[in-house]
């Protein structure tokens, strides 16, 4: 017997994952998403009222992942897993364990290597030639879990972080398309992550995009590349103006912005404070 799934989310990226299942010919057993007044000018948001209209889906609108309804809903519809993607709230072990089987993830690194936060731009930042996207099912640690399966998306040297973000988002759908049939007929292996080679990235700051003179043309450049949308994008502070760089390019012997070893060009840029 097939097991029955739900799905949590309030952006775009899970809405996308719901589509897919549906366009593959499965079925939701519940779908989970925030109250209408919640989290309004998040970027992304999304409400899953039409598709689940669409496909006759009980919805169940919370203020947290962690309510009581949220458990008491779970064990009603008899839930053996749930998907959580999207969703910036930190399910506690009452939700892990809520369902038969547990909880599922997705995050966007190749774990056990960056585990934490702001994957894209230090994907970017890091010069890495390859990331990707890690389905995962759900522990109490972060990023952690036992892995599903994974999704390998390559780089090169003129990858942006809009290129990636959308890389990204596409890989998602491809592994729940990928590993659908295993999920609702309880056949994944799953694989536990080696923590000797575990590494955890840290979280970003829109701050942290500055540009400063003491940099390389390689770092100036890939910083450009890794914060530019849908990230806030890096700048330069010359004097009371702020260039903010959308892309840019180096040169060892002209530019607007000198660097350690050269220059830097923005092409796509707004100057700020004029």
């Amino acid at each position: 017997m097939k097991k029955k799934i739900a799905f949590a989310t309030c952006v775009q990226l899970g809405l996308s994952c719901i589509e897919e299942i549906y366009r593959i010919g499965g079925t939701l057993d519940l779908l989970i998403t925030l109250k209408d007044e919640k989290a309004k000018n998040k970027s992304g948001r999304i409400y899953l009222d039409e598709i689940a209209n669409e496909h006759n889906a009980p919805l169940l609108k919370i203020d947290n992942i962690n309510d009581q309804e949220v458990l008491s809903t779970l064990k009603e519809h008899q839930i053996d897993w749930l998907f959580i993607i999207g969703w910036s709230q930190i399910a506690k072990k009452d939700v892990l364990e809520g369902p038969t089987y547990g909880c599922i993830g997705m995050h966007p690194t190749l774990l056990p290597v960056g585990r934490g936060r702001a994957a894209i731009p230090w994907a970017i930042i890091k010069g890495l030639k390859e990331t990707g996207v890690t389905m995962f099912k759900l522990d109490e640690g972060v990023d952690t879990g036992d892995v599903i399966g994974q999704g390998v998306i390559k780089l090169d040297q003129n990858t942006t972080a809009t290129e990636l973000y959308q890389k990204v988002d596409d890989m998602h759908i491809t592994l729940i398309a990928k590993y659908w049939e295993e999920i609702v007929n309880n056949n994944i292996t799953l694989t536990k992550q080696d923590d000797a080679v575990a590494t955890e990235w840290p979280g970003r700051k829109p701050e942290d995009g500055q540009i400063f003179n003491s940099m390389t043309m390689d770092e100036a450049e890939k910083l450009v590349r890794a914060v530019t949308p849908p990230y806030p994008g890096a700048f330069y502070k010359d004097g009371d103006k702020t260039i903010r760089v959308w892309s840019a390019k180096t040169d060892k012997h002209d530019g607007d912005i000198k660097l350690s070893d050269g220059y830097l060009i923005p092409i796509d840029y707004k100057i700020e404070g004029l």
